[in-house]
């Protein structure tokens, strides 16, 4: 029984693959549509848009959720590559739907005593300063030279999924002084190995100057910034996993919020994008929650790495075709 019940949930997201590229939006897509063929708000036709980015963005909700990566990271190269629309507002609202689903999620992991404060402030003063003048700089270069740099992104995002290793607790000898300094510890409860574990950090200067980075980037691409926050946290400074995806969840709402105010300010919020987005990232992260009990893990995780290298490839060529150079043709 439970193994029919697998082989449909296989089918089903096999299925949605295969609505999405045969949809409207990845026909159009394909042609390379630019900005001024996007019918305006006055046009009957304008309508046609926000409904299938609403369908898009459903199913991408669902892989969000199975993939384990949030809505961002998948939302900007996709939306980017195959529609119509200018990059600007697309990150603007991949900010938005990153933000959306960290706000929804960061109550409940500090109420849960998952998300630690005192490991996510000093993280986020740095990131979110950093996601500010990463907004502000992406916004003022080319757009391609942004596509060039989202390709480059995404395919590195894809290098980190293909080779990184996780550690569920990792041993930390002997806490720092930073950390000991800024008391960054805690303990919460396993229901797995039933204790509770006492955990600490090591490495703090280099994960908090590694922060620069990630909060750079991710004003600059829009893409929300769990796929870095967690392997910092996790690998390179020693906190539990469960800490680390908590912390980065709760880290969001604070990163996120600071960049979209200046995506905001120069006007890139559209609501004919955002409100669709929102509202089918959302729903498909409900329905994705619900079968991520019957998903399989592995086949979840290769569709995301394929969807991930296909759209890295895609910004890519877009932004080297409006260079007037031709690489991926296929794309």
């Amino acid at each position: 029984m439970q193994r029919n019940i697998k082989e449909k949930a296989g089918m089903l997201f096999v299925s949605l693959m295969c609505a999405i590229m045969l949809s409207p939006a990845w026909a159009l897509a394909s042609e390379a549509v630019d900005m001024a063929q996007v019918p305006a708000a006055g046009d009957p036709g304008w309508w046609k848009w926000p409904v299938i980015l609403l369908v898009v963005t459903f199913v991408m909700g669902i892989i969000a959720v199975l993939g384990g990566v949030g809505g961002g990271v998948l939302f900007v190269p996709i939306i980017g590559g195959f529609f119509p629309f200018h990059l600007d507002f697309v990150r603007g609202a991949g900010l938005l739907v990153a933000l959306c689903g960290s706000l929804a999620a960061g109550p409940g992991l500090l109420k849960a005593n998952l998300a630690s404060l005192r490991l996510a402030l000093p993280v986020a003063l740095i990131a979110s300063t950093m996601a500010i003048v990463g907004a502000m700089v992406g916004l003022a270069l080319p757009t391609h030279i942004v596509q060039l740099a989202l390709g480059g992104t995404i395919l590195g995002i894809v290098a980190i999924m293909l080779t990184a290793k996780k550690s569920t607790v990792p041993v930390v000898p002997q806490a720092d002084a930073l950390s000991t300094a800024l008391r960054i510890t805690g303990v919460f409860y396993e229901p797995t190995s039933k204790e509770e574990i006492n955990w600490k950090i090591h490495r703090t200067i280099p994960g908090l100057l590694t922060f620069i980075i990630i909060g750079f980037m991710a004003g600059m691409f829009g893409l929300g910034a769990g796929w870095a926050n967690v392997p910092v946290l996790n690998l390179m400074m020693g906190a539990p996993l469960k800490i680390s995806v908590a912390t980065s969840k709760f880290l969001l709402s604070i990163t996120d919020t600071s960049a979209a105010w200046i995506y905001l300010n120069k006007g890139c919020l559209i609501p004919m994008i955002v409100v669709p987005s929102l509202i089918g990232i959302m729903l498909g992260s409900f329905v994705g929650v619900r079968l991520l009990k019957v998903a399989k893990p592995t086949f979840i995780r290769w569709m995301v790495i394929v969807i991930l290298l296909f759209a890295g490839l895609k910004a890519v060529q877009k932004g080297l075709s409006t260079m007037g150079i031709n690489l991926f043709n296929f794309c």
